[in-house]
C-alpha cells in the first residue's frame, strides 16, 4: 500500500495565495480544489490549505494550495508560509481599487520571503461583477507586464479562468523544474572538474612595473 502512495503523483508543488482580505482567495481555493463556492465565506483565520492532483505535460502533479488571512495581524506567519513555495497567485478584487494598489506591497513581501525563481500570476478576481468594476483590465495587464507576471481576470463565483490560472502556474513551474533537471544531468555528464580551470597570471606585470619605477 505504501508503495502505491509513493506513485500517486510525480511532483508536489506548493502554491501560495496572497492578496488583501476579502478579494476571494478562499473561494478561489475551494473552487479549484472542491469545485465549491460559498457566498457566506468568513475571513480566513491563520492558514489553511487544500490539494488537487492534475496532469501537466503527461506528468501527475499534486498542487498543494495554501491560503492565508490577508489581514495585517497575521503577518508573523509570512516566512513559514512562503517556505518551499514554487508558485504564487496574487489576487486583487476588480471592484476595490485599494486591493489593486496594494499589489506592489504583496509583490515586495513575496520577493523578500519567497524563492527568487517563484512563478507568480496576478489575478483580478470577481470579473462577474463587471458593473461594479473599479480596476480596468488594461491596468492589471500593464502592471503584470511591467513586473514580468502572468495575468488573468477570474471569477470564483462563475468558475471563470480558475482552472486556467492554476494550470498556467503549474505548467510554468514544471517547465522550470524540467530545465533544471536537464541542466543537472548535462552537468553531471560532463567530465570537467571544478577547480582545474585557468590560471590568472598577475605576477609578471606587477614585477616589471616595480623594476621600471626604480631604475634611474
Amino acid at each position: 500500500m505504501a508503495h502505491r502512495v509513493d506513485h500517486e503523483y510525480d511532483y508536489l508543488f506548493k502554491i501560495v495565495l496572497i492578496g488583501d482580505s476579502g478579494v476571494g482567495k478562499s473561494n478561489i481555493l475551494s473552487r479549484f480544489t472542491r469545485n465549491e463556492f460559498c457566498l457566506e465565506s468568513k475571513s480566513t483565520i491563520g492558514v489553511e490549505f487544500a490539494t488537487r492532483t492534475l496532469q501537466v505535460d503527461g506528468k501527475t502533479v499534486k498542487a498543494q494550495i495554501w491560503d492565508t488571512a490577508g489581514q495585517e495581524r497575521y503577518r508573523a506567519i509570512t516566512s513559514a508560509y512562503y517556505r518551499g513555495a514554487v508558485g504564487a497567485l496574487l489576487v486583487y478584487d476588480i471592484t476595490k481599487r485599494q486591493t489593486f494598489d496594494n499589489v506592489q506591497r504583496w509583490l515586495r513581501e513575496l520577493r523578500d520571503h519567497a524563492d527568487s525563481n517563484i512563478v507568480i500570476m496576478m489575478a483580478g478576481n470577481k470579473s462577474d461583477l463587471n458593473h461594479l468594476r473599479a480596476v480596468a483590465e488594461e491596468d492589471g495587464q500593464s502592471l503584470a507586464e511591467r513586473e514580468g507576471l502572468s495575468f488573468l481576470e477570474t471569477s470564483a463565483l462563475e468558475a471563470t479562468n480558475i482552472e486556467k490560472a492554476f494550470q498556467t502556474i503549474l505548467t510554468e513551474i514544471y517547465h522550470i523544474i524540467s530545465k533544471k533537471a536537464l541542466a543537472a544531468q548535462e552537468a553531471a555528464g560532463s567530465s570537467t572538474l571544478p577547480g582545474q580551470g585557468t590560471t590568472i597570471n598577475v605576477a609578471d606585470t606587477s614585477g616589471n612595473t616595480k623594476r621600471g619605477c626604480c631604475s634611474t
